[in-house]
């Protein structure tokens, strides 16, 4: 008897809350889709379609300022890194055992980058590990934070503001992603917050200014400007990282890396 009733009432409840639908969430159609591609929009400024390529000027590629203040835990990554470096060996070379290199460091990894520009978003393929970078344009906002999935290259909003478009990254992943690589073992938290400013020079050039804090790595905003270039006569090809043949090379080897 008691079973029967904590069934009923077990049932009785279950089809009451049925009974009451959930709101609807809306959904956000996707940048591909043909209706979202279709919706009115004002002339972007300027196309970067094309295959760019940072201008590899010497210590141009970096992302840590020459002068910075790093926290408590982040120091000992750079001590570490830099004792690495004077023995002869690198320091957490995750880079080279094929983790994502990640933003903002795929954005001046040494291979071109071919970008691809909608209404909706930009899309960006590098030649390093062909890693994605999406940028959308399509006025939504970040994902929920309780329904984001993070990633090394975080998720990415762009607007317009006049001439310039900002893009504001958040969302990384917080383990085996770093500032830089080598000396500089900066290591990047979950934290880390990149706004970047793309402006568009009359020689064609591409300039893009960037702020960013990491409160639980540096105190304060690292800004810096990195300058980009068309390479007209270059396609991104299909690569892969292969973790055994990096560990056969001087360079990569596991036996140079320090834990």
């Amino acid at each position: 008897m008691v079973l029967g009733w904590v069934l009923a009432l077990t049932g009785s409840a279950l089809a009451q809350a049925g009974s009451q639908s959930a709101p609807a969430i809306p959904e956000q159609p996707s940048a591909l889709s043909r209706a979202n591609l279709a919706k009115p929009r004002p002339k972007a400024p300027f196309d970067l379609t094309g295959t760019w390529q940072h201008d590899g000027r010497a210590n141009t590629w970096h992302f840590v300022p020459e002068t910075f203040k790093l926290t408590p835990q982040a120091q000992v990554h750079f001590d570490r890194g830099v004792q690495a470096l004077k023995d002869g060996g690198v320091y957490r070379d995750d880079v080279g055992q094929c983790w994502p290199a990640g933003m903002p460091m795929i954005m001046t990894r040494v291979w071109p980058i071919a970008v691809i520009q909608l209404p909706t978003a930009v899309y960006m393929v590098s030649g390093f590990m062909n890693s994605l970078r999406v940028i959308y344009l399509d006025g939504r906002g970040h994902t929920d934070p309780d329904l984001v999935v993070r990633s090394f290259n975080g998720e990415s909003i762009g607007h317009w503001e006049g001439e310039v478009l900002v893009v504001d990254t958040i969302y990384f992943p917080g383990h085996h992603h770093w500032m830089d690589q080598g000396g500089a073992s900066i290591p990047a938290s979950e934290d880390l917050h990149i706004v970047e400013r793309f402006r568009m020079r009359p020689d064609g050039a591409l300039d893009i200014e960037y702020t960013m804090t990491d409160p639980k790595n540096w105190e304060g905003e690292w800004k810096m400007v990195k300058t980009f270039r068309r390479r007209d006569n270059t396609d991104i090809t299909e690569v892969q990282c292969l973790p055994d043949l990096n560990d056969r090379l001087p360079a990569t080897s596991s036996k140079r890396l320090v834990k």
